[in-house]
């Protein structure tokens, strides 16, 4: 894997991981909305795996 696409895969799992957070600050938050930043969270783990 390139070392550019690895870092990509990083910044993007980093920016997920901050708006999951943020999103369970809220009073009501998205339970749809969290359920899928988590499912693309771990595809972009797992793609940083291989």
């Amino acid at each position: 894997m390139h070392a550019g696409h690895l870092s990509a895969l990083t910044a993007k799992h980093s920016q997920l991981d901050q708006r999951i957070a943020s999103e369970t600050q809220r009073p009501l938050p998205d339970h749809i909305l969290l359920a899928q930043l988590k499912k693309e969270k771990l595809r972009v783990k797992e793609e940083m795996q291989r």
